[in-house]
């Protein structure tokens, strides 16, 4: 994600969302201000979260949300906010 995502709680909220829809994964801030997400889970609920991740906590501003989709690998046991 970009925009005004870093200083928002987005990695709070997305770890409270991911755990609400059963997923497993993480989400960290990077150094050019941007959020990423690693998710794994149903299709569905990923397709959730990605819009929700569209308008974030109610203090973020996203500019952009680029998604790539990958094969699942069932490495996660839950979802953290990852540094």
């Amino acid at each position: 994600m970009s925009g005004k995502v870093q200083g928002v709680w987005y990695r709070a909220t997305t770890v409270e969302e991911a755990k609400k829809l059963g997923l497993t994964g993480w989400v960290r801030n990077l150094p050019d201000g941007r959020v990423q997400i690693v998710a794994e889970g149903p299709r569905e609920s990923l397709e959730r979260l990605i819009a929700w991740c569209h308008e974030g906590p109610p203090l973020a501003v996203v500019d952009e949300v680029k998604v790539v989709w990958e094969p699942y690998t069932g490495e996660f046991a839950n979802f953290s906010i990852a540094y």
